[in-house]
């Protein structure tokens, strides 16, 4: 599949430099490769903890409740 997408690349330039071009770009390593071609991470999200939960935890009960109300009221 790749040597067709590349024939049908090669098709479209217009002279051996633009082909050499589009080879160097379709082959070329992953732009987000870090030093030494390894990915970069995004570092990990956010952790809560049991304090944080809890309170995140009765922050939603208490919109739970409002929400609630207002259908049944």
């Amino acid at each position: 599949m790749l040597s067709a997408a590349e024939a049908a690349i090669d098709d479209a330039a217009e002279d051996e430099a633009q082909r050499e071009r589009n080879r160097a770009e379709l082959y070329a390593p992953p732009r987000a490769a870090g030093p030494g071609g390894r990915r970069v991470r995004p570092p990990p999200a956010a952790r809560l903890d049991q304090s944080g939960a809890q309170a995140l935890m009765a922050q939603l009960a208490a919109e739970d409740t409002q929400l609630a109300g207002r259908r049944t009221g």
